[in-house]
């Protein structure tokens, strides 16, 4: 057998194991987290160097397969899916690690410092603006904004919530922010 006809096998055998999985099969399920979680795990470990949260990144990509595998169309492009799952939670994991870390080390900075009563005051104002302009927008846009910056929801989560495709997240997020940077502009003008 030639090396060229080895990858088909491979190819058709990994089409038919998403095919059973996708109709229920547990151990095609099974079958696919054996032969696909050193990928995953390769690909997170690529950007996440402790091992245990790349192990528990991997779990979260096959929880999302088994939740998502229903709504892939063609089986045999898997291993990019897989992959891309593998990307996505990743990111989002890094960057909530890093704003997690931002606000630690901001309420490190302020314990530790007396701030001036005027400093006070300017930062309770402006989120009593952002506040205000979060209340002032319209619902769709709120809950988006809120959602991702407050809920700490990922776009892809956003999207499944909502059931809406991820680059109308991404717009709505990105116009939401307009709208919200235009109200508070409004409130301070007042």
């Amino acid at each position: 057998m030639t090396p060229f006809s080895l990858q088909i096998d491979r190819l058709s055998s990994h089409i038919e194991l998403v095919r059973r999985a996708q109709a229920g099969e547990q151990s095609a399920m099974g079958e696919l987290f054996t032969r696909f979680r050193p990928v995953v795990l390769a690909v997170i470990s690529r950007r996440v160097r402790d091992v245990a949260d790349a192990e528990e990144l991997a779990q979260d990509v096959f929880v999302k397969m088994i939740e998502k595998l229903d709504q892939l169309r063609q089986p045999e492009a898997f291993p990019g899916w897989i992959k891309q799952i593998a990307v996505r939670l990743t990111q989002n994991f890094l960057r909530r690690r890093v704003l997690v870390h931002d606000h630690d080390d901001m309420i490190g900075q302020t314990e530790g410092s007396e701030a001036s009563p005027l400093a006070n005051a300017l930062v309770g104002e402006r989120e009593s603006s952002v506040r205000e302009g979060l209340g002032r927008l319209r619902d769709m846009d709120r809950e988006a904004l809120e959602a991702f910056y407050i809920d700490g929801k990922s776009i892809l989560e956003i999207a499944d919530q909502l059931d809406a495709p991820v680059g109308t997240i991404k717009r709505r997020l990105h116009v939401a922010r307009q709208r919200l940077a235009g109200e508070v502009q409004e409130l301070a003008a007042v």
